[in-house]
Parts: C-alpha cells; structure tokens; sequence
C-alpha cells in the first residue's frame, strides 16, 4: 500500500508519525518538503483531497506567515497558495497521503485514518 508523508525531520510530530506507520508494517515514502518544496499543483490536489481549504494547512509558528500578512481576514487563497509555494515551511506538517485520503497528522493517530 502506497503511503507518503510530507515531512520535516526537524518536527517532533512528524518525526513520531513517520516510526508510528512504520511500527505499524507501513514503509512510507517519506518527502522532505522543505527540500523539494511545494507546487500550485500539488497543494490544490492535497488540500482538496484533505477535505480542507489552504488556511487548513497554513502552519503560523515558526514561519513568516504573520510578517507576510496571511493571518489576517480575508487573504486569497491565490495570496495563500503562492506564499506556501515560495516558502515551503509555510505549510503545516506531517501531511500524510494514503489509499484512503490526505490528513494531516495532528495528533499523529490521523495518520492511521487513511492508510
């Protein structure tokens, strides 16, 4: 069975939820977005497979989320999309993709939801 996380290795949560498939038979693909980044693409069809919208997936601490002004009312989903697309840390984590959908893993027994 095909799983991916999307996944920074300097994230605790994400960390725990890469060995919590693992303990679990799973060998998921694991992606270092924050080296590979992100595309238009790619985030519409997570979100949307996510059952979610962009603001979702929007991580706040530890990113210039605020300094860009994403945090306030009313920003576009255009505006969103492209800043997540330019600074990939922008993008909350672990994003984890099964068979059954796209969660993201928070607390990281979502992960199990779709797998």
């Amino acid at each position: 069975m095909a799983v991916t996380v999307y996944h920074n290795p300097k994230c605790s949560t994400s960390t725990k939820t890469v060995a919590l498939l693992r303990e679990n038979g799973l060998n998921p693909t694991v992606v270092e977005y924050l080296k590979t980044g992100w595309t238009r693409e790619q985030l519409l069809d997570l979100v949307k497979r996510a059952d979610t919208d962009l603001k979702g997936l929007l991580r706040e601490r530890g990113t210039p989320a605020e300094e860009l002004g994403l945090l306030k009312p009313g920003v576009a989903d255009e505006a969103l999309l492209a800043a997540m697309v330019e600074h990939p840390i922008l993008v909350n984590r672990p994003i984890v993709d099964g068979p059954k959908g796209v969660v993201l893993a928070r607390p990281i027994e979502k992960a199990l939801t779709v797998v």
